[in-house]
């Protein structure tokens, strides 16, 4: 969670919303990726799917079977979908996300029955420092905006 809370810095510094997503398999990192919206002008840049595509890449094989990935936000509905369809084993996050979080906050599209794969999540891993980069990014936004 630590590499991807840097990444979420590194974000934040690119002017992106702060989310990091690391990408592990076998012990080993497979992918890293922050979020790249507004850098890529595109609505479906964000941490997780990138590292999807980077890990898949890696394995050379879209099933992510046996990956975990580590993320600071909560995955959103598109993010949880292609972790789902992608077969990931484990989703660890840091920060609930009280407005799209499908991981269990809002929806939980991880562990819907209708799925054809669900997901073990562990929440709350370094929440606080997520949480935090989150609020400072956009406390600072409202503030420019001013």
């Amino acid at each position: 969670m630590a590499e991807a809370i840097r990444l979420a810095e590194r974000a934040a510094e690119a002017g992106e919303v702060p989310v990091g997503a690391v990408i592990v398999h076998n012990g080993q990192v497979i992918a890293r990726a922050h979020n790249q919206v507004e850098t890529l002008r595109d609505a479906t840049a964000h941490a997780e799917m990138i590292a999807i595509t980077q890990a898949a890449e890696a394995l050379e094989n879209w099933r992510l079977e046996g990956a975990e990935i580590f993320v600071t936000l909560e995955p959103c509905p598109m993010c949880a979908g292609a972790l789902v369809n992608s077969r990931v084993a484990r989703i660890v996050y840091g920060a609930d996300d009280p407005i799209a979080g499908a991981c269990g906050s809002v929806f939980n599209i991880v562990n819907e029955p209708k799925m054809v794969h669900r997901i073990p999540v562990v929440k709350g891993v370094m929440a606080a420092r997520c949480s935090e980069l989150l609020k400072s990014f956009f406390k600072s936004r409202r503030q420019a905006k001013k």
